[in-house]
């Protein structure tokens, strides 16, 4: 039976994407494991292999194709014995937009009404592998009822079938969970007991997603202001991604803040030392230059560790509490942003973390970051004080408990024992998700970030 080779979602947030170029034509032949495509995501570009073998009958959406929707057929698989004659029809790929021309004239948009705004991206998107069959209906050997995806080689599949044992009940032994030959065999023998059914959770998957308020509709806006006095120019896949996630963190993410000022004389100096002690490379330069940014990444992650009740995630039924500070840093790019993650921050020294940084900052703007190094984390870090702003309040990025503002850093003049002095102060904003972490655990955490950030060398102990 022929396999319907599907556009695969390569990360949480994403519903669409460019299929940019194929590794393969009709008539070739593919093993597990083969890179077929480029795919082209609001974050990067990244290959996509065979999951199944066979040879391609059919490409049924050609290279250069935007707006791919998640899902969609994009090519069929012919397994063996099969020839084209025998291919099953697919369904046709799902509506794709024309590319937008330069000319406003020419852009082509669906009217907008008050519920056409974007829908709100699910936070634990499962990623569909090229290759998976589209599924109907959950039969044994397919796959659970609720329709959730289950990771299985083609033979685990079928002897699950021939077993009649659905594949959503058997633990995988392989790579990511996979099922595989041993498993199944291995639960028809009675040696691993098959997982208990979860009707609650498949009911629960089942539920409509909360709505969320729309605003203005493209038409609705354009009717305020004369034609011809603005260029319309169409949102591209980061954007409207940004968009619809910061929406969705703040109509569902019961956010409040904490401010406070912390003096960063001593930062400075230390930072002024570091920098001054840094070997010279044979062209004179140094080997590394520490930046404000740097300390505050390291204090932070040392503040979530200091107190961890705070370095917490909202799950639903229940608070992941983590183990290390995952603290994210947010990149400004073209048209949108990142927030590429420095994983177990809190275990690296200042100078790791500056490496780290610039580099994951470097291919985030030329979009060459892999989804595991912008996914997931436990706080965030958002700094606009190189541009002289003062104070702000950020939105928390889901999945996200906490995310750090910090302001610039300024001279400023304070009282100290009755005495007028001047010292360099830094403003910094807390915003917290008050399901997760209650004003109290919050105050103490920013509590413990100004002890670290004002005293250096306590980021040691």
């Amino acid at each position: 039976m022929s396999i319907n080779i599907t556009m695969p979602a390569l990360s949480p947030t994403m519903e669409e994407g460019k299929l940019a170029k194929w590794h393969v034509k009709e008539g070739d032949s593919v093993s597990s494991g083969d890179v077929i495509a480029e795919i082209e995501t609001d974050k990067a570009t990244m290959e996509v292999e065979a999951v199944d073998e066979g040879k391609i009958g059919k490409i049924m959406v050609p290279e250069g194709t935007e707006n791919v929707k998640v899902n969609a057929v994009i090519a069929v698989l012919l397994t063996e014995g099969e020839t084209a004659a025998d291919m099953k029809a697919a369904p046709a790929p799902a509506p794709v937009a024309a590319p937008a021309a330069a000319s406003t004239a020419a852009v082509a948009m669906p009217t907008a009404t008050t519920g056409s705004a974007a829908a709100p991206i699910p936070q634990s998107a499962s990623p569909r592998p090229s290759g998976e069959r589209v599924p109907s209906a959950a039969k044994a050997g397919e796959g659970p009822a609720n329709g959730a995806r289950v990771f299985a080689s083609p033979l685990a599949k079928r002897l699950a079938k021939d077993a009649g044992i659905e594949l959503g009940a058997i633990s995988g032994s392989g790579p990511h969970g996979r099922v595989i030959k041993s498993d199944v065999e291995a639960a028809k023998s009675g040696k691993t007991p098959l997982k208990a059914t979860a009707p609650a959770a498949a009911a629960a998957s089942a539920a409509p997603a909360a709505t969320l308020a729309a605003g203005m509709g493209r038409q609705q806006v354009m009717a305020l202001y004369p034609e011809g006095s603005y260029e319309l120019v169409p949102n591209d896949g980061m954007r409207k991604v940004v968009a619809a996630r910061l929406t969705e963190s703040k109509q569902t993410v019961p956010h409040f803040y904490l401010t406070l000022d912390c003096k960063i004389d001593a930062l400075l100096e230390a930072r002024e030392q570091i920098n001054a002690a840094a070997p010279k490379s044979k062209d004179g330069k140094p080997e590394y230059k520490l930046s404000v940014n740097d300390f505050v990444m390291k204090a932070w992650a040392a503040a979530l560790m200091k107190v961890p009740t705070a370095n917490a995630t909202w799950a639903g039924d229940a608070i992941l509490y983590h183990k290390h500070a995952d603290v994210a840093v947010a990149v400004s790019v073209p048209g949108g942003l990142f927030t590429p993650v420095v994983k177990s921050c809190d275990t690296k020294s200042l100078r790791q973390i500056s490496e780290e940084v610039k580099d994951l900052a470097t291919r985030a703007r030329g979009k060459k970051l892999a989804p595991h190094e912008y996914q997931g984390g436990t706080s965030s870090v958002s700094n606009l004080g190189m541009f002289g702003i003062k104070n702000f309040q950020a939105v928390i990025n889901p999945p996200h408990a906490t995310i750090l503002a910090v302001g610039a850093g300024e001279e400023r003049v304070y009282v100290d024992k009755g005495q007028i002095k001047t010292g360099n102060f830094m403003s910094v904003t807390l915003s917290v998700d008050h399901r997760a972490v209650d004003g109290a655990l919050g105050a103490e955490l920013l509590s413990a970030f100004k002890g670290l950030i004002e005293t250096p060398v306590m980021m040691l102990a």
